[in-house]
């Protein structure tokens, strides 16, 4: 692990523990946020395509965001639970359940959108523009050579 007292460690352990920090950062702010709190990242990822994209059917989110169906099934069905969600039938091409944000679903967006702008502030105070727009880069770069080396699943939209 990274000597954070003897600088003796190399510069690849420090990079590990200091993104391993960061996480955990990222991870407590989140949860101190009541609109990040109720709702897992996948749940909040199916709100955020749908409030990009539009409503989807159960399958197509699945196929869209890469993910098992079943797990898709779960998450929507949380969602229409808490009012987030409305789903409705429609039979083109075989019937099909579409899903969409309900205005509580949006409210949530807005409230999730806002949450992630305080963290984002709070977490990155130290950091000119130009150096927030560095790290973001830098960061989609790791991500991708993570996804690469099959650690991470390929990105959602």
């Amino acid at each position: 692990m990274y000597d954070r007292g003897s600088g003796s460690s190399s510069p690849s352990e420090e990079i590990a523990y200091l993104l391993a920090e960061a996480g955990r950062a990222v991870d407590a702010l989140m949860a101190e946020r009541p609109g990040m709190r109720l709702l897992g990242p996948l749940h909040q990822t199916v709100l955020r395509t749908l409030a990009d994209l539009g409503p989807h059917a159960r399958l197509d989110l699945a196929e869209q965001l890469r993910v098992p169906p079943a797990a898709i099934a779960q998450v929507i069905d949380e969602l229409l639970a808490q009012g987030l969600l409305q789903a409705m039938v429609v039979n083109i091409g075989g019937r099909h359940e579409v899903v969409t944000l309900t205005p509580a679903g949006t409210a949530a967006m807005t409230t999730m959108q806002n949450d992630l702008e305080s963290l984002h502030n709070t977490l990155l105070a130290s950091l000119t523009k130009g150096e927030r727009a560095q790290l973001r880069y830098l960061l989609r770069r790791v991500r991708a050579s993570a996804t690469r080396a099959g650690v991470l699943p390929p990105s959602s939209p």
